[in-house]
């Protein structure tokens, strides 16, 4: 296979360089179906509109005449969220700003919904906060919902079991990015 790589759109890069910009690899198929490696890198948060014209200008300087299909052969900058090969443009630059706005913990959302943007979205209208563990968050809910807790009665309160419980119970969930980076939702 030959390598060609257009530069439309990436400043003259002939590869890929590590960017915190979510980033796709929009790949010419007439010229990869005829062994050559044709694309072109493209910052996937500006609008759709843009996105489409470095395609088609991508798919102009093919090395195969009258180009018009591509697909997304590689991506990067989406936190760990995953685009498919056809997600199209749509897609890949929603979850790109998804994932600018929200990072990692987005990422996460994202797989815990299985890839459901809108379930992601959703999911921070119900956010609780992040917590160093579901015991802190079970003490702060009680010190924000409940009468004061007097100093004879907290050796007593559980607040380890009060969290374990509500997250058994199917009232918050939780996502973790790190040693007491939990951070906690309500369920809906």
């Amino acid at each position: 296979m030959t390598h060609d790589t257009a530069n439309a759109g990436a400043g003259g890069d002939t590869g890929s360089q590590q960017t915190d910009t979510p980033r796709i690899y929009a790949a010419c198929l007439a010229a990869y179906n005829n062994g050559h490696l044709h694309g072109c890198w493209i910052d996937a948060t500006q609008d759709s509109d843009a996105i489409q014209v470095e395609i088609s200008a991508m798919l102009a300087a093919s090395p195969v005449p009258n180009a018009e299909e591509w697909a997304i052969h590689d991506y990067e900058g989406y936190e760990g969220a995953r685009l498919e090969e056809y997600s199209g443009i749509e897609k890949a630059h929603a979850l790109a700003l998804f994932i600018v706005e929200r990072g990692k913990l987005g990422a996460k959302l994202l797989q815990h919904f299985g890839g459901d943007l809108d379930e992601a979205e959703a999911a921070f209208e119900n956010y609780a906060g992040q917590h160093a563990d579901l015991a802190a968050f079970a003490e702060h809910l009680a010190e924000e919902t409940g009468a004061p807790i007097s100093d004879s009665i907290a050796p007593y309160v559980d607040y380890r079991a009060m969290g374990r419980d509500l997250e058994l119970g199917g009232d918050i969930f939780t996502v973790e990015l790190g040693f007491g980076e939990l951070h906690v939702f309500w369920s809906r």
